[in-house]
């Protein structure tokens, strides 16, 4: 009953939340100029069309009741004016949303082992020369912003050594192999920083629990170190992290603004950056609530997700 209730809270502040940053959004975006009909040349008559059924010539409020009721209720984010004139807007996005599920799902199958793996091992060798090497390794990685780890793997590895191309292949052939060669340097890219805070997050909470007392009792009970490692500590230690695993794969749809742009993968992140750049405004709105929906909708499902790991653990009760 409690994770019921919690569940429901949960779910009415992710709407409220939504909504206020829809409304935000649609605010700022309607401060901004649009762009005059006549730049379009012979669609002008469409976008001109488009606007009037709009409401772009009727009070503030009353166009954002028609947007409330076109995009939240109906589901129609409207067509394209810049970017892809005339075309609709949530079917461009689903043919973006592809290419940026492959280079997050690469990454992730790369990154989680890895991570973990390296965050067991340092912990293991607590305070030798291979924990200080990996943390030293760690605390760059984090420090290092995404994107000059995209110029350093584009220079070295596609540029200097050439072992994979500039620039992610167009066409939407995904799963051969001239397809998948030329996703690598942005799934490298995106892959550090995630290797690096699974490691430093394994490393913190698997350290912490091999010092605690009942792994000291179950060695004096003639367990070895890697029995109380691989039975207790481990599970123990995964209860934090697998929730942060979670929240990353569910993460793998959102997508990596910078990262994509300078690989040029045809993705909703590059999408999302040219939609500002070209001051497409309904694009904007539609990757806006887009995103915004993606970080709330990880945020509950991690947290939940706690309960059914550990059932000690009760989201919503006071006790």
């Amino acid at each position: 009953m409690y994770m019921f209730k919690y569940v429901v809270k949960r779910v009415l502040l992710m709407i409220v939340t939504l909504f206020i940053i829809l409304s935000m959004c649609f605010i700022f975006v309607k401060l901004l100029p649009n762009i005059p009909t006549q730049q379009f040349g012979k669609d002008m008559a469409l976008i001109a069309a488009r606007r009037e059924q709009l409401g772009y010539n009727k009070p503030l409020i009353e166009q954002y009741g028609i947007f409330i009721t076109r995009t939240l209720l109906g589901g129609n984010w409207g067509v394209s004016e810049t970017l892809y004139t005339g075309q609709d807007v949530m079917d461009k996005f689903i043919e973006k949303l592809p290419p940026t599920m492959m280079i997050n799902l690469y990454s992730m199958f790369i990154s989680v082992p890895l991570g973990i793996l390296f965050g067991i091992y340092a912990a293991l060798k607590k305070n030798k020369w291979q924990d200080h090497f990996i943390s030293t390794a760690v605390m760059i990685l984090v420090s290092v912003p995404s994107y000059v780890y995209a110029f350093l793997v584009q220079y070295i590895l596609c540029f200097r050594l050439g072992w994979f191309p500039m620039l992610m292949d167009a066409g939407t052939n995904y799963f051969s192999w001239s397809m998948f060669k030329s996703m690598l340097p942005a799934v490298f890219s995106l892959a550090f920083g995630t290797i690096a805070g699974l490691t430093r997050f394994t490393r913190a909470e698997l350290t912490e629990v091999l010092t605690s007392d009942y792994l000291l009792l179950a060695r004096t009970k003639g367990l070895t170190k890697a029995q109380t490692t691989v039975r207790h500590a481990l599970r123990n230690a995964m209860v934090p992290i697998f929730p942060m695993i979670l929240g990353e794969f569910i993460g793998i749809i959102s997508g990596s603004l910078i990262i994509e742009s300078i690989f040029g993968v045809p993705g909703v992140g590059a999408l999302y950056v040219n939609s500002i750049n070209r001051l497409d405004y309904n694009f904007f709105m539609l990757l806006s609530a887009f995103y915004t929906a993606i970080g709330l909708v990880s945020g509950i499902v991690i947290d939940l997700s706690y309960g059914f790991i550990d059932p000690r653990i009760r989201m919503g009760s006071a006790k």
